[in-house]
């Protein structure tokens, strides 16, 4: 499996999918090729922060140097 990463709108929309959905949480996620783990990270932080919440984090910058 390929790691992918999302755009604060893209999870905001797969946050509205799941949420409307009929057939439930995760059928919904296997559909949406979604880890479900992944999702209630993102559905955490959303609830906590809002839409801010799933901005994507910055990344740290490597410390090793070459000689």
């Amino acid at each position: 499996m390929k790691y992918r990463r999302y755009k604060q709108e893209e999870k905001m929309e797969i946050i509205k999918i799941v949420e409307g959905s009929e057939l439930g949480v995760k059928p919904t996620l296997k559909e949406l090729n979604i880890h479900s783990s992944t999702f209630y990270k993102w559905y955490g932080r959303y609830h906590k922060y809002g839409f801010d919440g799933l901005a994507p984090k910055e990344r740290k910058r490597s410390t090793y140097k070459s000689q």
